[in-house]
């Protein structure tokens, strides 16, 4: 029987990631993967949805290049050549994984792995040789066990995907033909990054939200700029919306609504967006037991959960649902175990993003968060219209808006709409991070001509000394 000091069950952002710290910590180490190397995110999330996004929003320049000055004509768009594309990145990326397993001392198991005690793990190994031996079963015992399974896409009762014409987001990464028109059910990152990509390609996209906003947790503002821009682009959005039932009808789908956008409405294909549930499918042995919160695995402030040498990380243990966080997490909870007195900061700030085009992203506190904790803050906005980057790029969409507390100037939040915005996130991120106000970001010398520049005007535009507005 082997046995290591952490077993880790899971090879996604926070799988992999605290894998690779605990062997920097000088401790043997075995990550369980049951697909490959680099989890939902790099496989069938985060990366592959990046690079199909990446060949729609190039297409849809081309498509309308005569602003640049350019003529494209005959232009067109092979679907088939995208998503294989998509794949080779995502391949890429989880063989670098792999070789970053090796080069670290890393043990690397493909197969299913059930925790069935106390330090104890039943793996089901896949043959890798392909020598037709099938897969072999092996128990392992370590001090500890990482749990980190991530989640998987949450379905509607009554609304049963078949991977046809009713999909989940991991089914859309793989579509070899292009419908006619689309019906997204859910208006968070997810089902607005699929809105985008289908309708840059030429389907006529409808995107169903139950709450008051696409985004419902971002700021009104930002979110209203962001709307008008895909409404632009020829996305149907329907907010406080319902879906009641879907049915086919021949080659159709005909999809009942309630709420403020009622009726039916006719369609090829709908793609579930609504949200994610707790990956837990074959993990746990019959006299293992976790505690959960709201559906998700409960852990303490270091990451333990309720049963002996089991610690979770990542998207498992519920919002946020973001790959940086669940490594963060990872990190912490392998730290807990091995670094004596270190004590975990469990992150409460941390960037969002939606890389839709223009882009959205948000760190901190918005305005409404802000007034609603009773703290008196100045709040202001710039326009990407009035940034010289912007306007001779072609995309003066977007605004950055910048909440500061009074009377000090600390910048508490900032929201970012507008190309670059996942990029830009990244000052803003340090700047809370480092207690920074509004004076002492925008007195740092920002490149002409850059995005940048506009969140140091809207950090002067707070103090009322914005230059180019």
């Amino acid at each position: 029987m082997e046995r290591y000091e952490l077993i880790v069950i899971g090879g996604g952002p926070a799988g992999y990631v605290g894998s690779i710290r605990a062997a920097q910590l000088g401790k043997r180490v075995v990550c369980v993967e049951k697909e490959r190397a680099g989890g939902t995110c790099l496989n069938w999330g985060c990366i592959p949805s990046k690079a199909l996004l990446a060949s729609a929003h190039l297409y849809w320049e081309l498509r309308h290049a005569e602003q640049w000055g350019l003529r494209t004509d005959g232009a067109t768009a092979d679907l088939r050549a995208i998503v294989e594309r998509s794949r080779r990145v995502s391949d890429r990326m989880a063989a670098g994984v792999e070789s970053l397993f090796r080069s670290k001392g890393v043990e690397y198991l493909v197969g299913s792995a059930r925790i069935v005690g106390p330090g104890k793990v039943e793996v089901e190994v896949v043959d890798k040789t392909q020598t037709g031996s099938g897969p072999k079963e092996t128990l392992v015992e370590g001090d500890h066990i990482l749990l980190a399974t991530g989640a998987r896409p949450r379905v509607l009762p009554g609304l049963v995907p078949d991977g046809k014409r009713i999909l989940t987001s991991r089914e859309a990464l793989l579509v070899q033909d292009l419908p006619k028109s689309l019906l997204i059910v859910g208006g968070g990152p997810i089902g607005i990054e699929f809105a985008d990509f289908f309708s840059c390609l030429g389907t006529q996209v409808t995107l169903v939200e139950v709450q008051q906003q696409i985004l419902p947790k971002e700021d009104q503002e930002v979110v209203q700029v962001l709307s008008q821009a895909l409404t632009r682009k020829g996305i149907s959005i329907l907010t406080q919306t319902t879906v009641d039932k879907v049915q086919e009808q021949g080659e159709k789908l005909v999809v009942e609504l309630s709420g403020k956008a009622s009726g039916k409405l006719t369609c090829d294909w709908v793609l579930l967006a609504v949200g994610v549930e707790a990956n837990l499918e074959g993990a746990l042995g019959p006299d293992v037991r976790l505690s959960s919160a709201n559906g998700f695995v409960w852990v303490d402030e270091s990451y333990r959960t309720s049963f002996p040498t089991v610690y979770a990380a990542g998207d498992i243990i519920g919002a946020p649902w973001l790959a940086h966080v669940a490594s963060r997490q990872a990190i912490e909870a392998v730290e807990a175990m091995f670094v004596p007195g270190k004590r975990p900061k469990r992150p409460k700030l941390f960037p969002s993003c939606v890389y839709c085009d223009p882009e959205l992203a948000s760190v901190g506190l918005t305005e409404a968060e802000a007034r609603a904790q009773g703290r008196s803050v100045r709040v202001a906005r710039f326009p990407y219209h009035a940034n010289g980057r912007a306007v001779a790029s072609g995309h003066s969409d977007g605004m950055v808006k910048v909440v500061a507390g009074e009377p000090y100037g600390e910048i508490l939040g900032v929201q970012i709409v507008g190309s670059g915005a996942s990029e830009l996130i990244a000052e803003a991120t340090l700047a809370i991070e480092l207690e920074a106000t509004t004076e002492e970001l925008h007195s740092a010398i920002h490149a002409h001509p850059t995005f940048a520049e506009a969140l140091a005007e809207a950090c002067l535009r707070v103090e009322g000394r914005a230059i180019h507005i």
